[in-house]
């Protein structure tokens, strides 16, 4: 079910949004303060591309006090935007029973968007 969910997901913008995400985060990566944030874009990128049969989990020391202060930087810079965007998503998804797969999605997806320093995404079997 989930190589399904993920076929359809790529062919109606998840893949030109991970696309995006993943060249949003090479160009972050070409200067040296923006590497952790674009490695996090790339992460994202990733994430978005196939969202279907994974979860969010934490890394050891999620909420350690240099992965905190990145993700508040994340939040103000970036993070907010993209949870914003997988918001509107999820809602205008919603509205049909059709697209409430899609948007539960959307919705997980929104949690690693604005917390993604100490989140990574695991395949579930």
């Amino acid at each position: 079910m989930s190589l399904l969910g993920n076929i359809i997901w790529l062919i109606f913008g998840g893949f030109l949004t991970g696309l995006g995400y993943i060249l949003g985060g090479l160009v972050l990566c070409l200067t040296i303060i923006g590497i952790p944030f674009g490695l996090q874009a790339i992460k994202l990128g990733g994430a978005t591309m196939t969202p279907f049969g994974r979860e969010i989990v934490e890394d050891d020391n999620p909420n350690g006090v240099l992965k905190l202060i990145f993700n508040l930087i994340w939040i103000v810079l970036f993070g907010w935007e993209i949870a914003i965007a997988h918001l509107a998503h999820a809602a205008i998804l919603a509205i049909t029973i059709i697209g409430l797969p899609f948007a539960k999605q959307h919705v997980k997806l929104l949690v690693i968007a604005l917390f993604p320093f100490g989140r990574n995404f695991k395949q579930i079997h």
